[in-house]
């Protein structure tokens, strides 16, 4: 495991951790390293969360939305993940520090799947790293907006738990997450904004879905 070293800045809140600036930006390579430090061996969720947490919730939340955006839902994973995207999200928009039950950390990834999610998650996060920047109304009110980001990405969470073997059902959840995480990582609110928008257009898609289930239903009855 790659240690991180926490830096307290002068001014800072008493017990609050501070990343240096280089060390945030540096996530995607981060990731690729960890990647290359990874065995066969299962991983247990808990490594995972250790080595994000000074990184706070946004990096954690990348990391386990990107395998879901993908027209192919993964009802299995889905549903582990998505507890967890909720649970983060919950304690984000409340405020609260990073952390999740043991029965949820204990949980085992398999060896071979881990690498190939670090290294993908790494490429994607790269990209993004070249667009984010503070900008629009993020930086001034960033409380409400890590709020309103909270909530959101708590309901995309539940909405991957959904068992729902339909194309893009994981995808749309997966992709406001990722937006409204990146969003958070530089105080973007121009991504803020795209991950809003992405978020109704999932809302649009499960309601969709829900009025052509029910209709068809009601045609089998």
């Amino acid at each position: 495991m790659i240690p991180f070293e926490p830096v307290v800045r002068e001014g800072a809140v008493a017990g609050a951790t501070v990343l240096p600036r280089g060390l945030k930006r540096s996530l995607s390579s981060q990731l690729a390293r960890l990647a290359a430090h990874r065995s066969d061996r299962p991983v247990r969720l808990g490594e995972l969360t250790d080595v994000l947490q000074f990184r706070g919730y946004n990096a954690l939340l990348l990391l386990l939305a990107f395998p879901f955006v993908t027209p192919v839902p993964l009802p299995g994973f889905s549903t582990l993940f998505g507890l967890v995207i909720a649970l983060l999200g919950l304690r984000m928009a409340l405020g609260q520090a990073l952390w999740l039950p043991e029965r949820i950390t204990a949980r085992e990834l398999p060896g071979r799947v881990v690498p190939k999610l670090l290294l993908g998650a790494s490429r994607a996060l790269a990209r993004l790293e070249r667009l984010l920047r503070p900008r629009l109304f993020y930086p001034d009110f960033p409380v409400a907006f890590r709020c309103a980001s909270g909530g959101i990405i708590c309901l995309c969470g539940l909405l991957l738990l959904l068992p729902l073997p339909v194309p893009f059902s994981n995808a749309f959840p997966a992709f406001t997450i990722l937006l409204l995480a990146a969003a958070g990582l530089e105080r973007d609110g121009l991504v803020f904004i795209a991950g809003c928008v992405q978020f109704l257009f999932c809302l649009a898609f499960f309601a969709a879905l829900g009025l052509g289930s029910s209709e068809l239903w009601q045609r089998l009855l």
